[in-house]
């Protein structure tokens, strides 16, 4: 599936910028299905790796839905593609967010859980570049809208970052203060952010910021777990904090 979006060119032309997205690897429910959740890789990754661990999880009411990300130029490599949901310049905190591609990659995110039954509970996690893409969706719900001004129309009920970040965060508690259905909506939203204390790649403390921004503005649902020594990899005491907290949150029956 392709999504397109407009953005300046060299000329100051608006040209159009084209997101094709890979293929899709699907892990259906081995038991009731009660849950679906958009699973997102990291940066240079695939859903294929994802959908295997996922697959073996102790988690048969879950339909995970593992999508690859578009190749593109990432301004990290010196403009050398790679699979990225989102363009990166640098991992700071004042790094320049690349708000289209954030925009289009969580538009088909909610686009893959468009189609799902009613009484499906919906969800997002990720790892990496894939969870700040989930946690970007978990801020559109709360405003029921993209940064581009489109609604966003899927209603989530979990959102799981592992090693990650959370974009536009500088701009986040101003865009819900003061609307109370956006605060409403941030103030329920279940959220779980596992980081390792080692990562070498997404800095610790970016995981420690993302929460304290959450938190300060509104959501109040957020658990953080840190894990001493671990790097920018994830481990199966991970996946079973992971699994705990969608079985409580989702309500899941655990059952085949």
């Amino acid at each position: 599936m392709s999504f397109t979006g407009p953005s300046a060119g060299a000329s100051g032309r608006t040209v159009t910028r084209a997101f094709n997205f890979g293929r899709t690897y699907v892990v259906r429910p081995k038991g009731k299905h009660q849950a679906t959740i958009v699973w997102l890789h990291g940066l240079g990754d695939n859903g294929s790796s994802w959908s295997t661990l996922l697959e073996s999880l102790p988690l048969p009411n879950i339909k995970w839905i593992c999508p690859s990300a578009p190749q593109q130029p990432i301004t990290l490599f010196g403009g050398f593609p790679s699979t990225a949901w989102f363009d990166v310049n640098d991992l700071s905190e004042n790094t320049k967010d690349d708000v289209e591609g954030l925009d289009a990659a969580a538009a088909y995110v909610a686009s893959l859980l468009a189609t799902e039954p009613p009484e499906i509970k919906l969800g997002v996690g990720g790892f990496s570049m894939g969870a700040a893409t989930a946690l970007y969706s978990a801020t559109c719900f709360a405003q029921s809208k993209y940064e581009n001004g489109n609604p966003y129309a899927v209603n989530l009920s979990a959102v799981v970052g592992l090693s990650g970040w959370l974009p536009c965060a500088k701009l986040l508690s101003k865009r819900i203060e003061g609307l109370q259905e956006a605060a409403n909506r941030a103030a329920s939203l279940p959220i779980l952010l596992c980081h390792g204390r080692g990562d070498d790649v997404v800095p610790f403390k970016f995981g420690e910021k993302s929460l304290q921004t959450l938190i300060s503005s509104g959501f109040r649902d957020v658990t953080f777990k840190a894990y001493s020594g671990l790097g920018h990899y994830t481990i199966p005491e991970e996946m079973d904090e992971v699994g705990a907290w969608l079985t409580s949150k989702l309500g899941l029956e655990g059952k085949l």
